[in-house]
């Protein structure tokens, strides 16, 4: 990935992070946007956002998103000036609820080892 896409993104990320808790604040308060990937010709965005809260329900969330994506995007074209908005696409991400159960995995396999020792 080039510098100018890794700035594109990072920029993308900061302000369709602080559109969601600003503008949809009742609907997202508990994401986070944990990532923006974007097409080389910034034709494309897959946004990448995840929540650390139980019970969250994701069907709903990623209903929400996409139907809003093109409300994101048009604030998103008042705040940035790119010669190409590009069309946003939202996918949960699940590596933060992985990451947590391969430490949960983790810690347990340590717990097991203590105990054999004594």
């Amino acid at each position: 990935m080039s510098n100018r896409n890794v700035r594109v993104s990072e920029l993308l990320k900061r302000e369709i992070s602080d559109i969601l808790h600003t503008r949809y604040q009742d609907r997202s308060v508990a994401l986070t946007i944990t990532g923006v990937d974007v097409a080389p010709d910034h034709s494309n965005a897959r946004v990448y956002y995840s929540s650390l809260v139980d019970g969250y329900d994701q069907v709903k969330t990623q209903n929400f998103l996409n139907s809003n994506a093109g409300r994101i995007r048009f604030e998103l074209g008042k705040r940035i000036v790119l010669k190409r908005m590009p069309a946003l696409q939202f996918q949960y991400d699940e590596s933060l609820e992985r990451g947590a159960r391969m430490t949960e995995l983790l810690d347990s396999f340590e717990f097991s080892e203590d105990e054999a020792e004594d």
